[in-house]
């Protein structure tokens, strides 16, 4: 890597954000420099009505290494204000984010992975969380979302041993969506995303927000806060176009 290459490299495609973090000589490791300009990318994201989804992937065969610990005594922790580790950890991100996994995807890498809607992972992609082997803890989401993305003594197991969790047994565990040969990651994400896309922007964006805003609430109060985000979908001329493509026997024509 040239000392002048950009630390992320943002590519838009057809509705989708390719973000790819490009530290490859420390396996996509996050300092400040990386953190920034992956918080400028999920911003160009969020406001480019033209984006509809992104997707995060590293370069050189490794997802990410989580932080740059020879930084970290000088630096401390990557964060941008209130948003987290690489401005994502602890974001509020409307649109939808996939998260490609070659190699290692260890410590912050990880939890920058479980900070998106879902992965896609090459089968000899691996998974871990050893920040307690640092003296540290997986203090940017590792500890709070695994047991709840994991069984619990799986998502214990990791996070008390700093034991990895190889990608065929993330995927049998539901943690990944697609797994998929060596070098294949990047791909499969691309195509989960025209998935994606196929449907109408205001209703995947909102359903979002809706599994955001209700997570742990009971029916009764999460219903309460789930209608006045969903009730004014019903009214939109999106919701009247699947209606009548439907009946029409068509694909919708959705307004972009």
């Amino acid at each position: 890597m040239d000392s002048q290459d950009p630390v992320v490299v943002t590519e838009p495609r057809a509705g989708v954000l390719l973000i790819t973090l490009n530290r490859p000589h420390v396996r996509n490791a996050v300092d400040q420099s990386l953190a920034d300009a992956m918080d400028a990318a999920l911003t160009r994201l969020e406001n480019d009505s033209r984006l509809a989804i992104g997707v995060l992937a590293g370069a050189g065969g490794h997802f990410c290494s989580g932080m740059d610990l020879k930084a970290f005594p000088t630096d401390g922790i990557p964060v941008v204000g209130d948003r987290g580790l690489a401005g994502l950890t602890r974001a509020r991100i409307r649109k939808p984010l996939i998260a490609a996994v070659e190699g290692a995807a260890v410590a912050g890498g990880f939890e920058l992975a479980l900070a998106c809607d879902l992965i896609t992972a090459a089968d000899t992609a691996f998974f871990a969380l050893p920040e307690v082997a640092r003296g540290l803890i997986a203090a940017e989401g590792g500890a709070i979302r695994l047991p709840g993305r994991l069984p619990y003594h799986v998502a214990m197991e990791m996070l008390l041993t700093a034991a990895p969790l190889p990608a065929p047994d993330a995927a049998r565990y539901g943690l990944v969506n697609q797994l998929t040969p060596e070098g294949g990651a990047l791909g499969a994400a691309l195509v989960l995303a025209e998935r994606v896309q196929a449907h109408s922007r205001d209703a995947v964006r909102v359903t979002k927000q809706v599994v955001q805003d209700t997570r742990g609430l009971d029916d009764h109060t999460g219903y309460s806060v789930q209608d006045p985000l969903s009730t004014p979908v019903f009214a939109t001329t999106a919701a009247t176009e699947g209606a009548s493509a439907f009946t029409e026997k068509r694909p919708p024509a959705w307004q972009r």
